[in-house]
């Protein structure tokens, strides 16, 4: 398998679990892909999606600006970011 197809599918799955607690649709969740917007698919509100963020820094060690974050609405927006993030690492 490609390491950057394996390496996002990391990234995805760590989403996932740190989306969970606060998914409303659980549904939604099982069949979480890149595609997969955290508000309109999932259920979550913008407090929680702020949680879910700073999670995703503490997960992977990293910073999220306020810019950055505005664009983390669905898991491939987020995926790009924390890949970003990773790279200047």
């Amino acid at each position: 398998m490609d390491r950057e197809i394996m390496d996002r599918e990391i990234i995805i799955s760590a989403i996932k679990e740190v989306a969970a607690p606060y998914t409303q649709d659980k549904e939604a969740l099982d069949q979480l892909g890149e595609h997969t917007s955290f508000i309109t698919d999932l259920k979550i509100n913008s407090a929680n999606l702020v949680d879910i963020v700073l999670d995703l820094e503490e997960k992977f060690g990293i910073e999220i600006d306020n810019d950055s974050m505005s664009k983390m609405l669905d898991v491939k927006s987020t995926l790009d970011v924390i890949e970003g993030k990773l790279t200047e690492k």
